[in-house]
């Protein structure tokens, strides 16, 4: 008898309504009725509603309420009429688990009281031995599904490991990174070791939000543009590729970085589906050291969004027209959108982008 996958008659397997979409279509280089657009940090402070939110909760508060944030990024997205919705998340809780003293600060962002400075703090940082301790981002993957149109895409993501080092290293932000350089350079066998840990948590975390419901999954490295090619080739290609590669087998795979467009084709060596660009780099030449078997994603300046309408608009068309149409473009920033932001020139760049 014949399997129902080898029988000539059977029905072709019925696929979710979020397969054909825009953003899925991108992700696969699969021509696209337009252009689809979403944007990092889409649901922040920038929003009233976001603000009245955080009136009564704390961040880590909100990240570990999977209804409260489901009921944050759902709205965003109704509001804004994006193409996706990346889950209300950070890229930090990943480390509590680890071992890492995490707080959130009041007007300091995250601060990690237990940073790893000597080689032998190493052992300090513990194996992501229990996922079931990160339920509650796992549960927030579902509840936006759930709540989510389904013809749109879920997003699902995490720090990559360089950037995930360098808090644990630095306990907090950074703008030279000298700690996390010293040991680097300094101690490269308890480097990689930590770098190790930090991908087979990243790449464990990855699947399990695909197994709770996302559909693309992106990886952030916002610290890595503070290093060079051959530093980053040494010292985090492998460790990138490790936490991507058993995600890009079960779904697409973004993979964003910031601050160094040299950058570029190390991260699409790294891994994944679509590489994300800043605006550090014109679209065209972006794609071209990316390579044309990558689909891209961006690269609009956040900060052009602080400007006129009429800016936002032209702006949005000048990275279109230089796309050409090519499949795989996916519209996005090239960084989160700033605080300060008005509403009024998100919504001027969404329609933009949809040519209304």
């Amino acid at each position: 008898m014949l399997s129902r996958a080898a029988d000539p008659n059977a029905a072709p397997p019925i696929r979710p309504p979020w397969h054909d979409s825009l953003m899925m279509r991108a992700c696969r280089r699969e021509p696209t009725s337009r252009t689809p657009i979403w944007l990092m940090r889409q649901a922040g402070r920038y929003l009233p509603e976001y603000r009245q939110v955080r009136e009564k909760v704390g961040f880590m508060e909100l990240c570990k309420n999977p209804r409260l944030s489901a009921e944050v990024m759902i709205a965003t997205v109704d509001r804004l009429k994006v193409d996706a919705a990346i889950i209300f998340s950070d890229l930090l809780p990943i480390l509590e688990p680890m071992g890492m003293d995490l707080e959130f600060a009041a007007g300091e962002g995250p601060v990690i009281h237990n940073p790893l400075r000597e080689a032998s703090d190493e052992k300090r940082l513990r194996e992501l031995a229990d996922i079931d301790r990160l339920a509650f981002v796992f549960d927030c993957v579902r509840t936006t599904r759930a709540g989510l149109d389904e013809s749109l895409p879920v997003i699902g993501f995490a720090g990559a490991p360089f950037t995930l080092a360098s808090y644990c290293i630095e306990g907090g932000t950074s703008r030279a990174w000298l700690h996390t350089k010293e040991l680097m350079y300094g101690a490269e066998p308890a480097w990689h070791a930590i770098m190790g840990k930090l991908a087979r948590a990243v790449s464990r975390y990855l699947v399990a939000q695909i197994d709770a419901g996302a559909q693309i999954v992106q990886l952030f490295d916002s610290w890595v543009g503070c290093l060079s090619p051959d530093d980053y080739r040494r010292y985090v290609l492998p460790h990138s590729r490790d936490a991507i590669a058993d995600a890009a087998k079960r779904a697409p795979v973004i993979h964003f970085a910031t601050g160094n467009p040299a950058l570029l084709p190390l991260l699409a060596e790294a891994g994944g589906h679509v590489i994300g660009a800043d605006w550090r780099i014109g679209l065209a030449d972006a794609w071209r050291v990316i390579g044309d078997d990558r689909g891209i994603q961006g690269n609009l300046d956040p900060a052009v969004l602080l400007s006129e309408p009429a800016t936002v608009r032209s702006r949005a068309r000048r990275i279109l027209a230089e796309a050409a149409g090519r499949p795989g473009h996916i519209f996005n920033l090239g960084h989160g959108v700033l605080p300060q932001t008005p509403v009024e020139n998100v919504l001027e760049l969404i329609a933009a982008v949809k040519g209304d």
